[in-house]
């Protein structure tokens, strides 16, 4: 709901779904939205006739007799209270007019002054607070010549003025209707502002959590498919000359098809229904020797340098991918066939760095292009940054520096979630 629907002007879709579910069930409003508020005009029209007949008792010799003119200003006052939702301006003149006309004719004090106050309260939670305030004030400056001055040519007969302590007390009505009134609306806003930030903040959610699967699952397919690719162009050209090199080829496809099946079933579990328990550790740099042997299938020889230290999860998994990710690069796109991963902790920060010495091939092994960004995007995720380009002697290098310990939260493809 936009904030701008509580403060702006007319139209009937400023009041959809204000306000907490049971107020607006005491309204009339159904869950469909209809906003023909009947039972809460009922309930206060046989209040104000029921009421405004006893005080005539009370006020029989002081007040005019509650006549059928008075009656028909009563219910015209109530009456208009049903449209107090679709025309809030129009309600809360109208009811002051009825009520002014009430007053003016001399009839009993009572609870007609209550739809005024209804009318009044709507036109302020709608946004219409000047209309509001203008003919509350209205009415009040009418009350004051009827009280104080046209008392003497109106009924009833032999009318005295009013009390100023009886003024206080008006006063006081006025002024507990304007700020409850005020308080309402500025709590309808916030409800407004707290519906749309929450659904903001899930839009948001929904956004990164599509961007990390997006991310997770360019990481296992390019890194597994371009050994597959690489293994299957062996393959076929040693399918002849080599059987046995071409079965060894063959088997490292399977072994690097049937890895990257559980890594896509990792990623997609984590669609499961919430709450499910993780059904797998998260990778991370323990299976560094993992990404050392399928490169080493690959035709790739992987030296490591440096001692693992402990890291937290979002860190660890995020390490992981931008090895495998700069490995893949290496398979793809380098002439060299060698390349080095150095691990070094200082000051609270990981410096990863992986080489290799190039030159480039210029081969396109069906990539999307986003392996780069995508570890820009993890390292920045973490408060970290990456740094990739060639190296003066031909080769290539990716720096990577991550904080070891990561307070951001950093949900794994396996469900995980960094503490």
């Amino acid at each position: 709901m936009d904030v701008e629907q509580v403060r702006g002007g007319g139209g009937p879709g400023r009041w959809r779904g204000h306000g907490p579910p049971w107020s607006r069930r005491w309204a009339g409003e159904g869950p469909d939205g209809d906003r023909w508020p009947w039972r809460s005009t009922l309930l206060l029209t046989v209040f104000v006739f029921v009421g405004s007949t006893f005080a005539a008792r009370m006020q029989q010799d002081e007040r005019a007799e509650l006549g059928p003119f008075a009656r028909v200003l009563l219910l015209v006052a109530c009456a208009l209270l049903l449209w107090r939702r679709r025309y809030p301006v129009p309600v809360v003149f109208g009811t002051a007019v009825a009520v002014a006309l009430y007053l003016g004719a001399g009839y009993p004090y009572g609870p007609v002054f209550l739809t005024v106050a209804v009318a009044c309260f709507s036109a302020v939670v709608a946004g219409h607070r000047k209309a509001a305030w203008t003919a509350l004030g209205l009415l009040w400056a009418v009350h004051l010549l009827v009280a104080h001055w046209l008392y003497r040519w109106l009924p009833p007969s032999g009318d005295a003025p009013a009390s100023f302590g009886q003024e206080i007390v008006v006063t006081g009505w006025v002024v507990a209707i304007v700020a409850i009134a005020e308080l309402a609306r500025a709590r309808r806003e916030q409800w407004a502002r707290d519906r749309a930030e929450r659904a903001q903040a899930a839009r948001r959610r929904a956004d990164e959590e599509r961007l990390r699967i997006a991310r997770e699952l360019h990481d296992v397919l390019a890194h597994s498919l371009s050994v597959i690719t690489i293994q299957a162009g062996v393959g076929l050209a040693l399918l002849d000359a080599d059987p046995e090199q071409a079965r060894t080829a063959l088997t490292t496809i399977k072994s690097a098809s049937k890895e990257a099946l559980g890594e896509v079933r990792q990623v997609l579990d984590s669609l499961r229904t919430p709450g499910d328990a993780p059904r797998a550790p998260a990778p991370g740099l323990d299976r560094l020797p993992e990404l050392v042997e399928q490169a080493a299938r690959a035709g790739l020889t992987v030296e490591v340098a440096g001692e693992r230290p402990r890291l937290s999860p979002g860190t660890d998994l995020a390490a992981f991918r931008i090895v495998q990710e700069a490995l893949t690069n290496v398979v793809r796109h380098s002439g060299s066939r060698h390349a080095r991963v150095r691990l070094d902790e200082e000051s609270g920060t990981l410096r990863l760095r992986i080489d290799d010495d190039g030159p480039p091939t210029g081969a396109d092994a069906g990539g999307s292009g986003n392996g780069l960004a995508g570890m820009r995007e993890r390292a920045a995720a973490l408060g970290g940054t990456i740094e990739a380009g060639p190296r003066a002697d031909g080769g290539f290098r990716v720096l990577a520096v991550l904080p070891v310990k990561s307070t951001v939260r950093a949900t794994t493809d396996e469900g995980g979630e960094d503490q």
